[in-house]
């Protein structure tokens, strides 16, 4: 079996936490939550540590693209960071500050899928 990796999902609206961590899951994703950008910037402050982080973009708080910025800018440059969202100018808000890829919700399996196989592939290597 496939090594578990840790997945860090960051995601305000409770339906789509429970859908993208029952996605996560299916991939053997040990997955820990977040429910806003701050949650996820202080999960990589306390020191912890994830293969990939799924995080959502309009949330309270801190939004996703913020938050990743932070994450980058702490020197978190080998997990992968993915960000999800139905906004249409969601990708560019995310790739520019740092995230590895984007995906438009609502997130399908075929998609999140060859993503986590590619951590996956690059952990085991």
């Amino acid at each position: 079996m496939a090594s578990s990796l840790k997945a860090l999902l960051v995601e305000d609206t409770a339906v789509d936490r429970m859908v993208l961590s029952f996605m996560l899951r299916k991939f053997h994703c040990e997955v820990i939550l977040a429910k806003n950008g701050k949650e996820d910037v202080d999960m990589f402050l306390e020191g912890n540590k994830f293969d990939i982080v799924v995080c959502d973009k309009d949330m309270p708080i801190m939004t996703g693209p913020e938050a990743i910025k932070k994450i980058r800018a702490m020197g978190a440059t080998d997990v992968k960071i993915v960000g999800v969202s139905a906004d249409d100018n969601a990708m560019e808000a995310f790739m520019s500050a740092g995230a590895d890829d984007f995906v438009p919700k609502p997130m399908r399996l075929e998609v999140l899928g060859p993503m986590i196989q590619e951590v996956i592939n690059v952990k085991n290597n």
